[in-house]
């Protein structure tokens, strides 16, 4: 008997050690795999993760880490997971197959705001009342009057300037008055009125405040320190801009309480007659407020810079300049100006702004998104609530995707079925998918037409002491993609 005890309490006492050791093995393994199903990344520093890695300059640095560690990244940044998306392959992968999971963003607005029953109402708003081909192609006729009047503060000011230009003044200004018409129905900014400068100092200041690296999405502990003092500094120049757009729309409203009828019924008016239609969410009167103001903050600054890298690359390749203007003059002549219509008959002027949104990608960095569960991506575990990060900069340069990618080469579109629309992803510069960028029509047309307007009317060269080989291609980070320095030249106006 007692024999028999010994034996079973021996069994029990070999079976619990296997199955520790068996548990031990597993676990270990589990680990090894998990290590191993994690996209391949740099080490990081013990609380901080891979923030030195990326710098100032994310979307460069993560770009020459492709080279080591291949087209998905994995990186730390603080206590954030973060999955960086490099070629067109994982792209494709990431917007065909888990466009939904990966659809969530953290902070809210239409353009980067949690995907919600708000936020689709907004965008569905945004793109029927205002972003439509539809009413696109009704205002054309303001977009042309709106480049007339920037191209005429141009003739004026080189003259006072002794012949020198900076582009970025007059081309902010054109975008805010021409995004203003469609939204509002009137200019917004007077070129040299006060409250026009106020209102351009105050979305300046935010946009740049807006895009400063925060400690706090890395370390969110740290939120209510605001180290930096970027939230106090952010809602401080967001309240003014609210403030200013809130008078017009009380001044729309006390217009329409007075029985007062806009003919020409614009976004601003569909906004405030929107009355849910049996949605979950309506709109207050500060949500249209905000919704306004969001059209002018992603709209101006991604139209203006992409002209401003236009015109920079043609500077910089004086035969390209020379080939867009010689098919200018051979399709449109020196009688008339370029309309809206004649951009379908001018190829090389598609493929130059197909080639300056490849090399110069106004949000290089795609707005995060932010995965809604864990989820399997290329042979990869991702857990809930990794930060994701396409990085369109990198993908428009990848030789895999591209020939001599670092130089500006417009012909390589000519007879090339490639566009900006999303469903080629070796070029996204208006993202895809369901977070895709609802301008992209009005942006292309923009782009396209001041870019050949300023092509047409003047002759350019560059200041005194400025070549082609060393004009200054730097970039500046905001929420926008800037150049550094921005770009001078010297108009001399053509005569037809």
């Amino acid at each position: 008997m007692a024999l028999t005890e010994y034996s079973i309490l021996w069994y029990l006492f070999i079976s619990f050690s296997l199955a520790l050791l068996l548990w031990l093995i597993i676990s270990r393994k589990n680990a090894s795999n998990y290590k191993l199903l994690r996209p391949p990344g740099p080490s990081g520093w013990p609380l901080i993760g891979n923030i030195l890695d990326v710098g100032m300059m994310p979307h460069q640095n993560m770009h020459k880490l492709q080279s080591k560690y291949g087209p998905v990244l994995w990186l730390k940044l603080g206590m954030s997971n973060t999955l960086v998306i490099q070629s067109a392959k994982a792209a494709e992968e990431l917007f065909k197959k888990h466009d939904l999971t990966f659809s969530d963003r953290r902070v809210g607005s239409i353009a980067v705001g949690r995907y919600s029953d708000y936020w689709r109402m907004a965008r569905k708003l945004c793109s029927s009342e205002l972003l439509s081909q539809k009413k696109i192609s009704v205002s054309a006729p303001t977009r042309l009057n709106c480049i007339d009047i920037m191209l005429q503060w141009i003739k004026e000011d080189a003259v006072i300037n002794g012949g020198e230009i900076q582009f970025h003044k007059y081309l902010t200004l054109m975008t805010f008055n021409l995004l203003s018409n469609h939204v509002i129905s009137r200019d917004i900014m007077d070129y040299r009125s006060e409250k026009g400068t106020e209102f351009v100092e105050a979305m300046t200041k935010f946009s740049e405040w807006n895009g400063t690296p925060n400690l706090v999405d890395t370390f969110p502990f740290l939120k209510r320190v605001d180290p930096q003092g970027i939230r106090r500094n952010t809602e401080k120049y967001l309240s003014k801009l609210i403030n200013m757009v809130s008078v017009v729309v009380k001044e729309r409203i006390r217009e329409k309480l007075s029985g007062k009828v806009n003919e020409a019924r614009d976004f601003l008016d569909a906004l405030l007659e929107h009355d849910g239609k049996g949605e979950k969410e309506e709109l207050s009167e500060r949500n249209i407020s905000i919704i306004v103001l969001e059209m002018f903050m992603a709209g101006s600054e991604n139209i203006s810079n992409t002209i401003q890298w236009g015109m920079s690359e043609l500077l910089q390749n004086p035969n390209s300049l020379q080939k867009l203007q010689d098919e200018l003059d051979q399709v449109i002549g020196n009688s008339r100006k370029i309309e809206e219509g004649d951009l379908n008959n001018l190829p090389y002027l598609q493929a130059v702004v197909k080639e300056t949104m490849r090399l110069h990608p106004s949000i290089p960095l795609l707005l995060p998104r932010n995965t809604m569960d864990d989820t399997k991506y290329m042979g990869y575990f991702i857990p809930k609530n990794t930060m994701v990060l396409v990085n369109a900069w990198a993908i428009h340069r990848d030789p895999a995707s591209w020939d001599d990618p670092l130089s500006f080469d417009p012909e390589r579109f000519i007879n090339s079925k490639i566009d900006t629309k999303g469903q080629h992803f070796e070029l996204i510069p208006f993202g895809s998918g369901r977070r895709s960028c609802i301008g992209m029509y009005l942006a292309e047309k923009m782009v396209s037409l001041t870019i050949a307007r300023l092509v047409q009317t003047f002759d350019w060269k560059l200041p005194v002491n400025v070549s082609p080989e060393n004009v200054d291609m730097r970039e500046k980070m905001g929420i926008a993609l800037h150049r550094l320095v921005p770009l001078t030249a010297i108009p001399m106006e053509r005569k037809f």
